[in-house]
């Protein structure tokens, strides 16, 4: 295959990767579909870290439309453009570990909630232990099914992150290749 080719194929596959992870974050702002909570402040803290919106979600962005442009012929389709790409893609490692990293610390510490009284985190300390014992879970009054809505969503984080890590170390080593031995596209096969 053909370093051009991969560097689209990687690209087009960070694009979607990207909007879940900044849908994941801007909808982790609102339990139950309600905004009195964000309005209120009671957001569990990982969410406002913004790990889907800048990690998972720019820093990725942006480095996934620099690497589609080398997969084209151009100015950016070149061995120097792919040494950028290099780059371009270690940022887009930085940005996801982020990601990975603040959605992991949301499914160990657990949402914020109100239980009988007054609103904490309940499961911050318990190692994650909540995760598997869901008649727990019971301990979150409001918002109503916060727990189930914050598992699906920082788990939804931590995937989408460990792809877009994947994909752009893919891309630093494709990056490297296509640095040292030329694009192709010069040759005609895109």
């Amino acid at each position: 295959m053909c370093t051009g080719r991969c560097s689209r194929f990687i690209a087009v596959s960070l694009y979607p990767l990207a909007v879940i992870s900044i849908i994941c974050n801007i909808v982790l702002f609102f339990p139950g579909g309600d905004v009195k909570y964000a309005k209120d402040g009671h957001i569990t803290e990982e969410v406002k870290y913004m790990g889907g919106l800048v990690g998972g979600g720019v820093l990725v962005l942006l480095p996934a439309l620099y690497i589609h442009l080398t997969g084209t012929q151009g100015c950016c389709g070149n061995r120097c453009g792919m040494f950028l790409s290099i780059a371009f893609a270690a940022v887009g490692v930085a940005g996801a570990l982020y990601s990975l990293i603040v959605a992991a610390l949301g499914l160990q510490n657990g949402p914020l909630c109100k239980g009988t009284v007054f609103w904490s985190t309940p499961f911050k300390g318990d190692d994650g232990k909540y995760l598997s014992d869901s008649s727990s879970w019971r301990t979150c009054k409001e918002p109503k099914d916060v727990v189930q809505f914050n598992i699906g969503l920082f788990s939804t984080l931590a995937i989408t992150s460990c792809l877009q890590v994947i994909f752009c170390l893919i891309q630093m080593i494709n990056g490297l290749f296509g640095c040292l031995c030329g694009t192709c596209n010069a040759k005609g096969v895109l």
